[in-house]
């Protein structure tokens, strides 16, 4: 099924024209739960690697100082909460499962990363593919504050021809336990969908945005939520708009390896829509819909945004929350 982000409430372009020249198109991924395989585009499924390459890996030092799980406790935990009724044996499995493993049992070395993401350029026009390759592989250790890994091997990137791939490998390592759940996508198909978006008002000239601010306290549509930028996870588009954070700025948002200021690759967002974003709710979603297919929670609810360097993207990303 399709997903179409219904139109925006108003062009506000039209009411500030200072904006026409600062749209940007983002593709929204609009992902669900779902079965894909290896020659889709994908949140947390599996993913185009080369039999003969070694799989993505973290050698950093982890932190578990909570109880573990297993990556099939995590799976098995998500099927039975989805059961409308459940069992006593459902009831236990949920306890044991919530006592987790003892962290001393976290076994030492590299230990591999998990899929967060793959994406076909054929969905995501736009994005900065380097020359010869047509695939995005996103990859993550489930043990770090992701928050804070801008340039770490705790995030990394592939990026590939798919056509170079001839061997598929047959079974991706896994972690033998997660740090939290929280990091394990929900395997879901994408519904790529081209919208356009304004920068956040954090993003604009103060004057251009205080002029914002007033036009809204005169009861004119919000521009935080319906106006400006997609909600959900996407792919390139403006950068999300501050929640707890109050300052920023391209010092943040540098290359580690090369000091160019980095551009929105890809956004992870806790919910498709809330509240605030009601209107971007698609067309064909009910009311009532599950707003966190994903089941991916960053920090306390936040959205987390990878970085490219418009210089080479394949210099580590830059990550930030917000």
């Amino acid at each position: 099924m399709t997903r179409t982000t219904p139109p925006r409430p108003l062009d506000v372009a039209s009411v500030f024209p200072e904006l026409a020249g600062m749209s940007r198109t983002a593709t929204r991924l609009h992902p669900r739960p779902g079965a894909p395989t290896v020659h889709e585009s994908s949140v947390g499924g599996p993913l185009l690697w080369p039999a003969g390459e070694p799989w993505a890996s973290c050698s950093q030092e982890h932190d578990a100082p909570f109880p573990l799980n297993t990556p099939e406790e995590v799976r098995t935990l998500r099927r039975i909460r989805a059961r409308d009724v459940w069992t006593a044996e459902d009831r236990a499995e949920v306890s044991r499962i919530g006592a987790g493993h003892d962290p001393a049992l976290l076994p030492e070395g590299p230990h591999p990363l998990i899929p967060v993401a793959q994406l076909y350029a054929r969905d995501v026009p736009g994005l900065p593919f380097p020359e010869g390759t047509d695939l995005l592989q996103v990859l993550w250790c489930p043990f770090v504050d992701i928050e804070d890994q801008s340039g770490s091997e705790a995030v990394q990137l592939r990026w590939r021809r798919a056509g170079d791939v001839a061997q598929v490998l047959a079974a991706a390592p896994e972690p033998a336990y997660v740090g939290t759940d929280e990091l394990v996508p929900v395997p879901c198909v994408l519904h790529p969908e081209q919208v356009r978006e304004y920068p956040a008002a954090h993003a604009l000239d103060p004057g251009l945005a205080g002029r914002i601010r007033g036009w809204q306290e005169e009861g004119a549509a919000g521009y935080r939520g319906a106006l400006s930028v997609a909600p959900g996870w996407k792919a390139g588009g403006w950068a999300a708009p501050f929640t707890f954070r109050d300052s920023g700025g391209p010092e943040e948002l540098r290359c580690a390896r090369c000091s160019a200021v980095g551009e929105p690759l890809l956004t992870l967002d806790h919910a498709e829509w809330d509240a605030e974003t009601e209107s971007w709710r698609p067309l064909e979603e009910a009311h009532g819909a599950s707003t966190t297919p994903t089941e991916v929670t960053v920090g306390r609810g936040y959205t987390l945004q990878f970085y490219a360097c418009p210089a080479d993207p394949r210099h580590p990303p830059v990550t930030v929350v917000q």
